[in-house]
């Protein structure tokens, strides 16, 4: 008999056997449908010849798939998450205001020796920020741009104007130490030593889970965060899967042969869903393979 036709008799066996003693659980055995639709999911990763980490949940918890989801993958933008949560928690702190104005430099410390060093405006994905050295931006402006259009130069001023220690303990808090912040964009000499945003699809999930419960701040801020994500420019993934008019409050990240994306879908059954995707040279084949992943779990689910 093939594995395939057992898989309902498998899950309930990891659900009932190995959860007493605190293994991993199978939550997807608690949707037969989701349960149903694993397979083919799996045979459209395994043709894409992709590295590919999934983290799915549904927001009533009746339903989660962990497909890789502690493998660690560059993080790319995604990255830009946690200092998004960071920022409103210092607000909330009442360590900065978001009209607060920031001088708006090129200037930035590597993570190997403290040397300086600059962005390429033709490496970022919004570029007027550069016109605008030595002139100010409100935090606000500047987060809008980090995560709506994905503005490096945006990520850096805010990531030293918040600490990276301080994102990593708000990440830690959270339960989501897959997500693991260690510099800026583009420090190129950190890149070459190997010390790089890493992220797992599990830490994306708990962070963007926390936002969707109202639990990464307060609920107000979370709500807040839930309106800047969802201007989101970049739609060629989650998006892409899902009915027209479906809101989906997501970042994505890409850099050569990687692209994510991770977000919370605001279906009739909402979930959060992290799609994280290396190896894949064409930023339109991995866009499709999330798109297709995201079609086949909106339809197990709703």
């Amino acid at each position: 008999m093939k594995w395939w036709f057992r898989l309902p008799t498998l899950l309930s066996w990891c659900v009932f056997v190995l959860a007493p003693w605190g293994f991993a659980r199978c939550p997807a055995a608690e949707d037969p449908r989701l349960a149903a639709a694993i397979p083919a999911i799996q045979v459209s990763i395994r043709r894409s010849g992709a590295d590919v980490g999934v983290a799915f949940r549904t927001l009533d918890g009746g339903a989660e798939w962990l497909f890789r989801a502690d493998k660690p993958f560059h993080a790319a933008s995604t990255m830009k998450v946690p200092v998004l949560i960071e920022l409103f928690h210092q607000r909330q702190q009442g360590k900065l205001a978001l009209d607060d104005p920031l001088r708006v430099k090129n200037e930035f410390r590597s993570l190997v020796d403290g040397s300086i060093y600059t962005l390429d405006p033709g490496d970022d994905s919004e570029t007027d920020l550069y016109k605008a050295l030595g002139e100010t931006r409100t935090l606000a402006q500047l987060c809008e741009l980090m995560i709506t259009v994905s503005s490096n130069l945006a990520t850096n001023l805010l990531l030293e104007k918040l600490g990276v220690d301080a994102i990593r303990g708000t990440v830690h808090s959270l339960r989501a130490d897959g997500m693991n912040v260690l510099r800026g964009v583009e420090d190129d000499k950190a890149f070459q030593q190997g010390l790089n945003n890493t992220t797992t699809a599990r830490g994306l999930l708990q962070l963007l889970d926390a936002i969707a419960r109202g639990q990464a701040v307060d609920p107000e801020s979370s709500r807040q965060m839930i309106e800047i994500l969802e201007r989101q420019s970049f739609n060629d993934g989650i998006p892409a899967g899902l009915p027209a008019g479906t809101r989906v409050a997501h970042k994505t990240g890409e850099i050569t042969r990687i692209h994510h994306d991770a977000g919370i879908v605001f279906a009739p059954r909402p979930f959060v869903l992290v799609i994280l995707v290396h190896g894949l040279a064409d930023t339109k084949d991995s866009a499709t393979l999330m798109a297709d992943i995201t079609r086949q779990l909106y339809r197990a689910t709703q």
